[in-house]
C-alpha cells in the first residue's frame, strides 16, 4: 500500500503502535511493565558514586541513577525524569533536566528562553513562532521549544498545545521538592507517542483489527532474526550480546574493487531502521566490510546523514584500532525480541 499508515493496536493485550510507509515498517512502539521514559518522580538522593559524577536516588519504582549532581546532598528530595529503559539488574536512568513534551511544544522549566526547531528554515515562520511562544510564556519563567511539526500547524492549535503543557508543568513543578518519593507524572504510552512524535499519516487506524488489516505481525517477523538484506546482494547481521550490539557487514557475491564501500554505504542507510524497530540501544560496534582507509570519510558522511533523520539519540563515536566503528545509542525502547516472546 502506498502512503503512510499509523496503526494502533495491541500485542497480547499490550498497547503497541506501528508506522508503515509504502508497505514498509518504519517504526514500532510497545508498552511494558517498566517505568516509561518521560515518567516524573520526586526522588530522594541516596548515595553518590565516586568516579562517575552521579548518585543513586530512591524512587517509588526502585533505584535510579542521576548524573550531574552538583549541590545535591544525601537525603534531599529532587525532581527527576526517566530518560530510558534500564538494563536488567541496573538502576533506572534519570535526569534532573525536566521536559514536558507534546506534539508541537516542549516546555523546559529549568532552561529559559524560546527556541524553534532548526528543521524549520523559513525565517518568517520562525519569527512568527518566536512571537507566538513568547506570548504564550508571558507568565512562565521557564523555557519553550517549538518542534518541527509547528511549520505547517495553525497558530491557535499550537497555542492550545503550549497552554496544555504549561498547565501540566505548573502542576508538577508546583508540587515542590518536599516530601517522600512519589510518582508525579506517567510517561506517554505507545498510542500517545505515535500521535506526538510520528509525522502526519494518510491513514490513522485505531480499529481493533488494525494490526491484522495492515499485516503488522508479518512485517515484524523480518526483525525477529539478525539477517538484513542490503542492496547489491550485500547483507548485515545485527546481533545483541550482553555487552554490546554487534553488526557484521558482508559484501555477498560482489567481487569488484568497490564492493566493500558499496556494502558499507548500504549498511549505513539501513542501520537506523534495523536498530530502531528491534529496540536495540547501548554500545553498537560495526564490523564493516573491507575497504580502503580513504573511503572512511564517505562512509562516515553516509552514517551521519542516516542517523540525523533517526528519532533515537545516537552518538557516532568513531574508529577503533582494529578498524571497527562504534556508536552509543540511547535505550528509549524495549528490545523487540523480549516483546515478541
Amino acid at each position: 500500500m502506498k502512503g503512510r499508515v499509523i496503526a494502533l493496536g495491541h500485542l497480547d493485550d499490550v498497547e503497541a503502535a506501528a508506522l508503515i510507509e509504502d508497505g514498509q515498517l518504519v517504526d514500532f512502539l510497545t508498552e511494558s511493565d517498566l517505568p516509561r521514559p518521560g515518567t516524573l518522580y520526586r526522588a530522594i538522593a541516596d548515595r553518590p558514586v565516586k568516579g562517575q559524577g552521579g548518585m543513586f536516588v530512591k524512587t517509588p519504582d526502585g533505584a535510579g541513577f542521576l548524573r550531574n549532581i552538583k549541590g545535591l546532598g544525601v537525603g534531599k528530595p529532587v525532581l527527576v525524569q526517566v530518560t530510558g529503559y534500564a538494563e536488567p539488574g541496573k538502576a533506572i536512568p534519570v535526569t534532573a533536566r525536566l521536559l514536558f513534551k507534546s506534539r508541537y511544544a516542549i516546555v523546559t522549566p529549568r532552561a529559559p528562553g524560546v527556541n524553534v526547531s532548526r528543521a524549520i528554515r523559513d525565517d518568517d515562520r520562525r519569527d512568527a513562532l518566536v512571537v507566538l511562544g513568547k506570548t504564550a510564556m508571558q507568565d512562565w519563567e521557564g523555557g519553550l521549544i517549538l518542534r518541527s511539526s509547528c511549520a505547517e500547524a495553525e497558530d491557535n492549535v499550537i497555542a492550545e498545545d503550549i497552554a496544555q503543557m504549561l498547565s501540566v508543568a505548573a502542576q508538577v513543578m508546583g508540587d515542590a521538592e518536599e516530601g517522600q518519593t512519589e510518582k508525579l507524572l506517567d510517561g506517554d504510552g505507545p498510542h500517545v507517542l505515535a500521535w506526538r512524535d510520528w509525522p502526519q499519516a494518510d491513514v490513522w487506524s485505531e480499529d481493533e483489527k488494525s494490526f491484522e488489516n495492515y499485516g503488522v505481525l508479518d512485517l515484524l517477523e523480518d526483525f525477529m532474526h539478525p539477517h538484513v538484506n542490503l542492496s547489491g546482494g550485500a547483507s548485515m547481521c545485527v546481533e545483541p550480546t550482553r555487552a554490546l550490539i554487534a553488526v557484521d557487514v558482508n559484501t555477498g557475491t560482489d567481487m569488484s574493487g568497490s564492493a566493500g564501500l558499496k556494502a558499507n554505504l548500504a549498511a549505513a542507510q539501513a542501520l537506523p531502521r534495523a536498530l530502531r524497530i528491534r529496540g536495540l540501544g547501548g554500545q553498537v560496534v560495526l564490523d564493516l566490510a573491507p575497504m580502503p582507509k580513504r573511503d572512511r570519510r564517505a562512509f562516515e558522511s553516509a552514517l551521519r546523514g542516516a542517523f540525523r533523520k533517526d528519532s533515537v539519540e545516537t552518538t557516532l563515536v568513531g574508529w577503533t584500532p582494529l578498524g571497527h566503528y562504534e556508536l552509543q545509542r540511547k535505550r528509549d525502547r524495549l528490545p523487540l525480541a523480549k516483546v515478541m516472546t
